[in-house]
């Protein structure tokens, strides 16, 4: 069984900062994409930062020069690091994987489109 554990979420001041981990189990081999997703109250589902096998980030321009995405391969995680939060980053994150490798029944499959729980992030002004 592969799954997403998202952590790290809280109440933080405006301004403050928080570091959301996500470590994938299971018996992985190998993970391509990882990414972060957040979602405000009553809104649709945002990509917030995007990080390939390789290590190459990329952002929502929302988000530039705030938030740091990284990520540990040996230890299949996503690691997003949020400063200078606001008011509107209230909302659940969530971290995804676009395609992994695992082991199941001694034979090697794909999984797409991986999804966590998610963690709540709650700003106050």
């Amino acid at each position: 069984q592969v799954q997403l554990v998202e952590s790290g979420g809280g109440l933080v001041q405006a301004g403050g900062s928080l570091r959301l981990s996500c470590a994938a189990s299971g018996r992985i081999f190998s993970i391509n994409a990882m990414g972060w997703y957040r979602q405000a109250p009553g809104k649709q589902r945002e990509l917030v930062a995007t990080i390939t096998g390789g290590h190459n980030p990329d952002y929502a321009e929302s988000v530039k020069g705030r938030f740091t995405i990284s990520r540990d391969n040996a230890n299949h995680a996503v690691y997003l690091h949020v400063n200078s939060l606001k008011p509107e980053g209230t909302g659940v994150s969530c971290c995804n994987v676009d395609d992994l490798l695992y082991c199941m029944d001694s034979k090697l499959d794909h999984k797409y489109d991986v999804w966590g729980q998610g963690t709540q992030v709650t700003v106050s002004s």
